[in-house]
């Protein structure tokens, strides 16, 4: 039963993506192409909403399901790997039409095709993982 609350809460997060457009391929192709603000709009409201939570959670000393209190520690100086790490994303989103979080969704809405790019980022994340010791972190 506690697991239901995680289900309802993706399956309205997947409704939302969808109705929103921000699974679209063309929404997708036209905010790469500087088209529309459509996504832009998407994306800068994410990040103000994941700003406040952020604020939230560190000036409240919110507490996990656990009920320990969430330690965010700050992000380590430098941001070579953030360019890297950054590029290759938007390359393969680019690439692709889809970043990693609507993978499931677009499946869900009945794009089998997809299943090919869930494929690719199963295949990343095992090669990070078998690379990631020799990366600087």
């Amino acid at each position: 039963m506690n697991l239901l609350k995680y289900l309802a809460v993706g399956f309205i997060f997947g409704l939302v993506l969808t109705k929103s457009e921000a699974v679209s391929w063309y929404r997708i192709y036209e905010m790469f192409m500087f088209q529309s603000f459509h996504m832009y709009g998407i994306i800068g409201v994410a990040i103000t909403t994941g700003i406040i939570g952020i604020q939230i959670i560190k000036r409240n000393k919110l507490k996990d399901i656990d009920g320990l209190t969430i330690e965010i520690i700050d992000k380590e100086k430098g941001s070579f790997r953030y360019w890297i790490g950054g590029l290759l994303f938007g390359l393969g989103w680019a690439l692709v039409g889809s970043c990693p979080g609507p993978i499931f969704i677009l499946i869900g809405a009945g794009f089998m095709s997809v299943g090919i790019i869930l494929v690719g980022a199963l295949l990343g994340t095992f090669l990070y993982g078998v690379i990631k010791d020799k990366l600087p972190h």
